[in-house]
């Protein structure tokens, strides 16, 4: 293994094109994720002869493969960019989205279009990479703000995507496809000529499958007790957010009688509200309060958006909770940021691959566990009738995740 270099070395400054290349190609990833969201399921339903049942349940095994490749294939590509670098790992996953893209705009049968999410679901790990490059070029003190404004990519992605994919689908449901290929491949082009390495070859490590699998890089979050317990922390936040993707549809839907154009405006006030947080107060807060008061202060807002959309008896009073959940995406950036300051340079790239990781887990748990306490309080009988039980326990599971992540990090504060 490369040793670290010391306190001394330089290390090479990317160029500010660098970090706005970052910004874009994690933005591209979740644009084409959402652009694709409205006409996926129609494309799986024509494939299945108009079975719309029996297309709900492949869809559902879509999703859950794409899930599973996350799980697997993000502790790989970060093992691979702390041997080899950021950039070629950032930059061959590029051109493998614009390909997959491809071959989905082409698929001629439902297999070729499962071989596709599956594709998809690998290329897109590489954002744990992204997260390493802007950990390898970010002083300490800053990366709270720099990950807050990848926050606030994601929440572009997801705002537009969908809008996007629903205008591009009404034209042809292949469309999508290729406009996410184009666009892929565009932002690959580019990065080849604005994206410098960010991890010098003195700070490389060798690769090695014991720490590249989804078991091994999770031992690194065990190798520290503060780490153990801001990942613990961390899976329970992911765990909890999954409460929105699982049950928002059905609640809303149920409770205040919402249609899909009432449900798509409020996920976008969601999205707007996010992207207005995570790229303005981020940065702010934590220059204030510091990054343990900041994660707290996230996760409080959290904890009070859960507890309005749980209680609310109108949908008024539910949409009230939106901005006090998007507090919530100061937390996210803070505890990226504690994370990395107690892994050494050698190690980023399998950190992020292993936060990967619990996002993965926690997306193949959480719609259950949801799904189930939403049904539950629908249909547990008069005395049990309390739609909002499942915000509320994504509430608490925050409230855990609070005291889990102030316990861990009393030794430094």
């Amino acid at each position: 293994m490369s040793g670290i270099a010391p306190p001394g070395a330089a290390v090479p400054a990317p160029r500010r094109a660098a970090f706005v290349f970052i910004f874009i190609t994690v933005a591209l990833d979740m644009l084409s994720l959402g652009m694709i969201m409205p006409v996926l399921p129609k494309l799986v339903e024509n494939f299945m002869g108009g079975d719309t049942a029996r297309a709900a349940e492949i869809f559902g095994v879509f999703g859950t493969a794409w899930a599973l490749m996350q799980f697997f294939f993000s502790p790989v590509l970060g093992a691979l960019s702390d041997s080899y670098g950021r950039r070629p790992v950032v930059l061959i996953s590029n051109f493998g989205l614009a390909l997959d893209y491809v071959l989905m705009a082409l698929a001629p049968n439902l297999w070729w279009l499962f071989a596709g999410r599956v594709i998809s679901g690998i290329s897109s790990a590489s954002i744990a990479t992204s997260y390493a490059y802007v950990t390898d070029v970010t002083p300490a003190e800053q990366r709270a703000a720099k990950f807050g404004l990848l926050g606030a990519a994601f929440g572009l992605g997801f705002v537009l995507g969908p809008a996007l994919g629903g205008v591009l689908g009404a034209i042809d449901p292949r469309m999508p496809f290729w406009v996410a290929a184009g666009l892929s491949m565009l932002n690959a082009l580019y990065g080849l000529l604005v994206l410098p390495e960010s991890l010098p070859r003195g700070q490389r490590t060798r690769f090695e499958w014991k720490r590249a699998n989804p078991v091994g890089s999770l031992k690194l979050l065990r190798s520290h007790p503060e780490l153990s317990g801001l990942a613990v922390s961390e899976f329970l936040a992911a765990l909890a957010h999954v409460v929105l993707p699982s049950v928002w549809v059905l609640y809303a839907g149920y409770r205040y009688g919402w249609d899909e154009r009432a449900v798509g405006l409020s996920l976008a006030v969601v999205g707007v509200c996010a992207v207005i947080v995570q790229a303005g107060l981020v940065g702010p807060v934590v220059k204030a309060i510091g990054e343990r008061r900041a994660l707290m202060f996230g996760l409080a807002g959290g904890v009070a958006g859960f507890m309005v959309f749980g209680i609310a008896e109108t949908g008024l009073v539910f949409c009230l909770g939106i901005p006090l959940l998007a507090l919530w995406g100061i937390a996210n950036p803070a505890i990226s940021s504690l994370m990395t300051r107690r892994v050494s340079e050698t190690e980023q790239g399998q950190l992020q691959g292993a936060n990967a990781s619990i996002q993965g887990i926690a997306n193949l748990a959480g719609p259950f566990v949801f799904t189930l306490a939403f049904a539950w309080s629908i249909g547990g009988g008069k005395d049990t009738h309390w739609p909002g039980a499942a915000f509320v326990l994504a509430a608490a599971m925050l409230v855990g995740a609070a005291a889990i992540a102030w316990s861990a990090t009393r030794a430094r504060y």
